[in-house]
């Protein structure tokens, strides 16, 4: 069956490339009413990440370019990452202030699927620029909002390293606007060839005559992830490109994600199917994902005898036990998205869906905020959890506002 989508007039007056948009959108987020940008990184882990991402070496152009140009014109400048999660933003004094009022700030997550149509997750999905005007925007409070991004490539492989956008009023999707962040874009994308040309001359140099193995080799340019939670169907982020996999293939990567010294095929067969199924339905699975990743993604095409992958792949879900154990409890609520592919009957991917599930709700009632516990309270699975809702209450001082909503779900929990 055919999805349905609301608002159904109002999708067809808009362009056809906006209009996919918003159907994406609907399919990931179901409503345009509430929306706010998740915060993924606070200052210390932000100036972490962006100290590694490629994209810092392209900086010092676009600071030049289209930074400092932005002051005092009510525009903003951001640089985001291959996921949509910006990495910088500058530009007007004024408008930051306004933008922080809609979460438009560094660490925000703008992706299509955290926040519907903008000019940053939308170029990204789609792998070329884009300007979105006004109302075009999915989320309402961005309505006041119009912005230009263009993706910026990977010099050698091709690969969408991240975006630039600009971002304000009317004047950020004029005429010139979009040519000067594509000049821009081209610009920074050079700066990032010389830059890797001068890094490997560096390290040739170092190495000398004793250049063979690994020892000198540089770090990869990007980290590879992969998506489960909230979803059944995993999303892949491989050198910059996106593919979305199905439900067994998800389980197979999130498994060999967690063993990256790999696993036998008997090993891998218990893990991913709930009975006892012959070594041939595994085998089968992995001509099928080798033959896909071949085509979508092959610097991640796994390795036989042991089946391993050959580099790292990072799982959202163990991110979120990575914060958790940091104490970022804000950080790993808002980047749990739900269960991990809350349908699958494999063995390793529900240990991973109850480990991360158990360990987030311990850590959010034992040591959160009321207001980070508050927000647990929204997911799905703590909509009946009693001793939650309880120590809510508890923790909210005597003449909070709060103290109402809470007191009237208890209620319901308890008649």
């Amino acid at each position: 069956m055919s999805p349905t989508y609301p608002l159904l007039d109002p999708l067809e007056a808009l362009r056809p490339l906006v209009r996919d948009s918003w159907k994406r959108s609907f399919d990931a987020l179901a409503t345009t009413d509430g929306l706010e940008p998740p915060l993924i990184w606070e200052s210390r882990e932000l100036v972490e990440f962006r100290r590694d991402h490629p994209l810092s070496a392209i900086m010092p152009v676009i600071n030049k370019l289209l930074i400092e140009p932005s002051h005092d014109t009510g525009l903003l400048v951001a640089v985001g990452d291959e996921h949509g999660r910006l990495l910088w933003v500058e530009g007007d004094s004024s408008a930051r202030r306004h933008g922080e009022n809609i979460n438009f700030a560094r660490g925000a997550d703008w992706s299509e699927t955290a926040v519907g149509t903008s000019a940053p997750g939308t170029a990204l999905v789609l792998g070329k620029s884009v300007q979105i005007v006004g109302r075009e925007h999915f989320n309402p409070a961005v309505h006041s909002w119009s912005c230009t991004a263009v993706p910026v490539h990977d010099p050698d492989s091709g690969s969408v390293l991240g975006i630039v956008d600009i971002t304000g009023g009317a004047e950020a999707v004029g005429a010139n606007t979009l040519s000067l962040v594509q000049a821009t874009v081209a610009a920074a994308e050079a700066q990032l060839r010389i830059h890797r040309l001068e890094r490997q001359m560096d390290a040739g140099k170092r190495q000398g005559k004793r250049s063979h193995g690994t020892s000198g080799a540089s770090k990869p340019l990007y980290r590879d992830s992969l998506q489960i939670l909230g979803r059944d169907q995993g999303l892949l982020h491989v050198a910059g490109q996106a593919v979305i996999l199905s439900e067994r293939h998800t389980e197979i990567l999130a498994v060999l994600a967690l063993h990256p010294d790999g696993l036998s095929a008997d090993e891998l067969t218990a893990k991913v199917y709930p009975d006892g199924t012959s070594l041939t339905s595994i085998r089968a699975e992995m001509v099928r994902l080798r033959k896909l990743l071949l085509s979508a993604a092959p610097s991640l095409v796994p390795e036989s005898r042991p089946y391993r992958l050959p580099r790292p792949l990072v799982l959202d879900a163990e991110q979120v036990r990575n914060y958790l154990d940091r104490g970022a409890h804000r950080l790993a609520l808002n980047m749990y998205r739900g269960e991990a592919m809350p349908r699958s009957l494999a063995p390793a991917v529900e240990g991973i869906r109850n480990r991360v599930a158990v360990q987030l709700r311990e850590a959010i009632l034992n040591d959160a905020s009321p207001e980070v516990l508050l927000t647990y309270l929204q997911l799905s699975e703590a909509t009946d959890d009693v001793e939650a809702w309880r120590t809510a209450l508890r923790l909210l001082p005597p003449r909070s506002p709060k103290r109402a909503a809470v007191v009237a779900h208890l209620e319901d929990l308890e008649t």
